[in-house]
């Protein structure tokens, strides 16, 4: 077994024939064409994968603006078409 330096790479392997087979996320292995999911491993095999999000009282201008877009419906759309489950509720 050989380790890649993180899924991005390891998913480049799987996808030109270097590897023949690889463990990455599912939203990374949908969107690549040249990559077959084979398997996957079960949802309660692993603590869940999150994301989560917050601002500081340094934050840049635009950051609340940005916060709230991440939690509106269009994102929660953008999000779920790369196959991410989103688990807030949009706010708009």
């Amino acid at each position: 077994m050989k380790l890649a330096a993180n899924v991005r790479v390891a998913l480049a392997c799987i996808a030109r024939g270097e590897a023949p087979l690889g463990i990455v996320y599912a939203t990374d292995a949908t969107i690549e064409p040249n990559v077959k999911i084979i398997g996957v491993f079960r949802y309660n095999s692993h603590d869940p994968i999150v994301y989560p999000m917050a601002t500081t009282v340094n934050a840049k201008p635009g950051t609340i603006e940005y916060l709230a877009f991440l939690r509106s419906a269009a994102a929660k759309s953008i999000f779920e078409g790369y196959g991410f489950s989103v688990l807030a509720k949009p706010t708009s």
